[in-house]
């Protein structure tokens, strides 16, 4: 994905290649399983098991959607010996959430 600040004056000044990554984020966004795992790691740092568990899934299917969240910049890793900790990459991605939140809320 491409990394470029919109300010408020040219919120819509937009390219194709800038709306092409923005569906793609909101795609990885509309998938409801990743969505309870970003939920999950909203509350902290958590592993592949301690996710499995608190989302009764598979292993396999965690891990492919963690590999996801993390090839879109949205979840980052922490390895402590052979466990891997994942945990939302940064504000941007628990703002997005928050504010999802709040939008369906109202």
């Amino acid at each position: 994905m491409t990394q470029t600040k919109i300010h408020r004056n040219q919120r819509y000044e937009t390219n194709e290649e800038m709306l092409l990554d923005l569906a793609t984020l909101f795609r990885v966004f509309g998938d409801g399983t990743r969505l309870q795992i970003m939920m999950e790691l909203l509350k902290g740092e958590r592993n592949v098991s301690d996710l499995t568990e608190a989302l009764s899934m598979q292993q396999s299917a965690v891990s492919h959607q963690l590999t996801v969240l993390r090839n879109m910049k949205l979840v980052k890793t922490r390895r402590e010996g052979k466990n891997v900790f994942y945990s939302l990459a940064d504000g941007h991605v628990e703002s997005i959430l928050e504010i999802g939140l709040e939008h369906v809320n109202e």
